[in-house]
């Protein structure tokens, strides 16, 4: 719950430290600028409160790892919903006006977690968690993400150490192997991802089934 909140903090605040012809620089989704990744948060923080206020009375079915799904389709940036993610984005015309929107729905999905009981059981997706492991998969979600925003921002401020550390051991424990100890955490998770491919001796360092699962396409 600590760390949800530590990386949601960390991804609001690279936003709001950002220029505004930052927000025309590609981001590290294929096929989305800044602004659309911004507006993407927006969405995310929509996602966080109507979870937590849609409580669940079966036993979970799914934990902050099995939340994850891996595709074999990396995303083109034309499914139907990133297309209105980028029409929403366009939308808002100033950055100043999609940062007060992140920071307003944002700030109220960190209070919302910070509220929520950990045991409380939630839907979202046909699937049923406990409000705990729901945060705690998004802990993935706002690191990858924090990510993506930097990618072509070589100034901004990166994601804490802590969630990067976190994000790679779920990764590692969707993909069922550690990634190679040679490769710093963030290089295991842009790479581990598909969002930039390895280097020949970061793939030279890669053996037994991580070799032939990579990258991770997570939906």
């Amino acid at each position: 719950m600590d760390l949800f909140q530590r990386s949601w903090s960390a991804l609001r605040a690279a936003v709001a430290g950002l220029a505004d012809e930052d927000f025309t620089r590609p981001s590290g989704c294929t096929g989305w600028l800044v602004r659309d990744l911004v507006c993407h948060l927006v969405i995310d923080s929509q996602d966080v409160l109507i979870t937590l206020v849609t409580p669940a009375t079966e036993e979970p079915t799914h934990d902050a790892v099995t939340y994850w799904h891996v595709t074999d389709t990396p995303p083109a940036g034309d499914d139907p919903l990133d297309a209105l993610t980028v029409r929403l984005a366009a939308a808002y015309e100033e950055p100043a006006l999609l940062k007060f929107h992140l920071d307003d729905v944002g700030s109220a999905a960190g209070r919302a977690a910070a509220l929520a009981d950990p045991g409380l059981r939630v839907r979202t997706q046909d699937m049923v968690l406990t409000a705990g492991d729901y945060l705690s998969a998004y802990v993935l979600e706002w690191t990858l993400h924090h990510l993506d925003l930097i990618a072509h921002l070589p100034g901004a401020a990166r994601p804490p150490a802590e969630g990067l550390a976190r994000t790679r051991a779920m990764l590692e424990e969707i993909a069922g192997a550690p990634f190679p100890a040679s490769w710093s955490d963030e290089d295991a998770l842009r790479i581990g991802t598909g969002r930039r491919a390895p280097t020949g001796a970061e793939r030279a360092a890669l053996d037994g089934p991580l070799a032939g699962t990579l990258p991770l396409v997570l939906g």
